[in-house]
């Protein structure tokens, strides 16, 4: 930045100099446009991660995802999120749900549905999918012990991972003020001249 005023000072000191003080400030703008252009773009580039790391997160979270067939098979407590790239909450919360499964992989099986995608039009119907983020916590028998709507606290969220091996927990649902409408998607509607 200081190179940058320096820059700035020395261009109007040869302005006021020069006879072709045009000529001069079309140059030093130029030089100071180029420059300032170059700055961003590094920056971008530098910062990358931390600017767009929740969309990131959010975008790896399909390809990160257990099966859900294999999920409610094989004998492990499933954590179950329905998520659209769309959706703000849900990249607010993608650090934290992150954070959970590298913590948390090798006890319980992740799984994340984007509602956008038709093929999980079955699950959103059979969970009542209406706001999102929602995640469906099931103890290791396939039960469905929680289902958290909306942003949600990182103690509560612990608390329950933590609550899924107790042999009795009764259904708890805690929907938080914090959470995106899911949106009809055209794209993905069925018409009968397609072949879906």
């Amino acid at each position: 930045m200081f190179n940058l005023f320096r820059m700035f000072l020395v261009s109007v000191t040869l302005i006021v100099q020069s006879e072709s003080r045009e000529q001069i400030l079309k140059t030093n703008l130029k030089t100071i446009l180029i420059l300032i252009i170059s700055i961003v773009i590094v920056s971008l580039l530098l910062f990358k991660n931390f600017f767009f790391k929740s969309t990131y997160l959010l975008k790896s979270f399909g390809e990160l995802s257990v099966d859900p067939e294999i999920a409610f098979t094989n004998n492990k407590p499933t954590f179950l999120e329905f998520y659209a790239e769309w959706c703000e909450v849900c990249k607010e919360m993608a650090p934290q749900v992150s954070a959970f499964k590298n913590e948390y992989e090798k006890e319980i099986n992740f799984v994340f549905l984007n509602v956008d995608n038709q093929k999980w039009s079955n699950y959103i119907q059979k969970f009542a999918v209406n706001g999102i983020p929602q995640v469906n916590l099931f103890d290791k028998k396939g039960s469905l012990i929680s289902t958290f709507i909306g942003k949600q606290d990182e103690i509560k969220l612990r608390e329950s991972f933590n609550n899924l091996e107790k042999e009795e927990n009764p259904h708890e649902e805690i929907i938080s003020a914090e959470f995106s409408t899911i949106q009809k998607n055209k794209n993905n509607v069925i018409s009968p001249r397609t072949h879906g």
